[in-house]
């Protein structure tokens, strides 16, 4: 069976941008003060799925940028769904395509009542941080459909990176995972855009402006609660910094995927120096949003190696109608 059409790789293509897309602009929702541009918590329909009480919202600009972030999600869920459609109809027999765009579909549904769930709550903390990762393997499945669909790939040997390498890459991943959804709780803490926010307070000022010290120590647990939650997602960084830099040292010795090493500790670096900015300078709005970006693009940039470590089953052979002769070889 041959892959799927040019139309749906650049549909699944259109699927991971636009995706990537949504997770910046829902950290530029956040940075604006513009999460509950749409009503406070607590308003039930008439904050979501509609915004104030309308379908289409008025002039204020938190509530634009609110609204365009659900319009954006909307289009990112029609594409999911137009993908795992496409796929159950005309590529079924390539399974690992339809259970990864099922998937996608299940979960951006899914997704889309988190979100509806983190602004009835007031944008609590671990629906905020539980927003960013389903986020995050939402993307992920995106990237892993578009590599699905394009050809050769589909039951080719995976790529082999020699002994260890398949599991540093996936706790890479795992890592980079966790490091992004614990910055997600941190930045929940923020309270932006909630009535009781006011500048300087949340768990990204747990610290001071000390990085990597904190309060005058390393690894200061246990002086309040802000600061463990700080000091969580700096622990996180370091076990992926140390678990990234190992993996690209390990693939440019072995001589796989070099480029796609080197551009991964590229990454690493500029998003260590944001996040460190992030703490040593004034609250930036820009660099806030920069540093997500970074991390997004870091975590798809992982993904994207770990899962040329595997390989994608290839599609079950066309079953023969009844009454349909077997070829004969001549």
């Amino acid at each position: 069976m041959s892959a799927p059409s040019q139309g749906f790789r650049r549909l699944a293509l259109a699927t991971v941008v636009a995706t990537f897309l949504l997770i910046v602009l829902g950290g530029f929702v956040r940075v604006s003060d513009s999460g509950l541009g749409c009503g406070p918590g607590g308003s039930g329909f008439h904050g979501w799925p509609l915004c104030r009480g309308n379908v289409v919202p008025g002039a204020s600009i938190h509530t634009f940028i609110e609204y365009s972030h659900r319009t954006v999600a909307s289009a990112v869920a029609i594409l999911m769904l137009a993908l795992a459609a496409l796929a159950w109809r005309r590529y079924r027999q390539n399974r690992a395509i339809v259970r990864a765009s099922f998937a996608a579909a299940l979960l951006v549904l899914a997704q889309g009542l988190l979100g509806a769930a983190t602004v009835e709550k007031d944008l609590s903390e671990p629906l905020v941080a539980a927003h960013l990762g389903l986020a995050m393997m939402l993307l992920a499945l995106a990237i892993y459909i578009w590599r699905a669909s394009r050809p050769g790939v589909a039951g080719a040997a995976p790529l082999d990176g020699g002994p260890r390498f398949r599991p540093l890459a996936v706790a890479s991943s795992g890592l980079v995972f966790c490091t992004i959804v614990a910055g997600g709780y941190m930045a929940g803490t923020q309270h932006y855009g909630r009535p009781d926010y006011h500048l300087g307070d949340g768990a990204h000022h747990a610290c001071g402006k000390e990085f990597p010290g904190c309060n005058g120590s390393f690894l200061p647990f246990g002086k309040s609660r802000l600061v463990d939650i700080q000091l969580t997602h700096r622990v996180f960084m370091y076990l992926t910094v140390i678990a990234v830099v190992a993996l690209v040292v390990t693939a440019l010795r072995r001589r796989v995927l070099t480029g796609w090493a080197w551009a991964i500790v590229g990454i690493l670096l500029v998003q260590v120096l944001l996040g460190a900015l992030n703490v040593w300078l004034d609250e930036y709005e820009a660099l806030i949003v920069a540093h997500l970006t970074v991390a997004t693009v870091l975590w798809g940039a992982v993904v994207g190696l770990t899962l040329q470590l595997y390989r994608v089953p290839a599609p079950a052979p066309a079953r023969r109608h009844a009454g349909e002769a077997e070829a004969v070889p001549a």
